[in-house]
């Protein structure tokens, strides 16, 4: 089966894939300076947390920061639903940047995979440590690919209907 690898954001082209790539994303109506940023701001409890997290320097001490919160600072539920949340960040994501879109779609029917190089639970969740992890970020990935893909299909049913 084909893959593709990607893990560093300035990786050239995949590392767009990243939520530590550096594109801003509008979502639930506000703008955000990564996909990272749109998803950790789910994940405070509080709102002065949550600041915090959005004044971090880089997206990737963002990361950091959010992956190190207390218990008492996440919010209510947040495992049941953090996956849904990035779902929808990386629809914004794909769907606001018309190149991002294209490269995506452009993976065909590649497996996509996170491929961290440092081996922790978190890398082993959002992508793949030596083979070995869930790689939801790869799974979510394909997903909103497999929707863009089906929406492009309708779109592209529509026009020929309309000639």
């Amino acid at each position: 089966m084909n893959e593709i690898r990607f893990y560093r954001a300035s990786e050239k082209p995949y590392g767009a894939f990243s939520n530590l790539y550096r594109r801003e994303v509008v979502f639930d109506g506000e703008v955000f300076a990564t996909s990272e940023h749109a998803y950790q701001a789910g994940k405070a409890r509080k709102p002065a947390v949550r600041k915090w997290l959005m004044e971090a320097p880089s997206p990737a001490l963002l990361a950091m920061a959010a992956h190190g919160l207390y218990y008492w600072d996440v919010a209510p539920g947040w495992s049941k639903m953090k996956f849904d949340r990035m779902r929808a960040v990386l629809r914004a994501k794909f769907t606001q940047h018309n190149d991002l879109r294209v490269l995506l779609l452009s993976t065909g029917d590649a497996r996509i995979v996170e491929t961290a190089t440092v081996d922790n639970e978190v890398n082993r969740l959002w992508g793949e440590v030596n083979g070995i992890g869930r790689n939801m970020l790869g799974v979510l990935l394909m997903e909103v690919r497999d929707e863009l893909r089906a929406g492009a299909d309708e779109s592209e049913a529509y026009l020929y209907a309309a000639e």
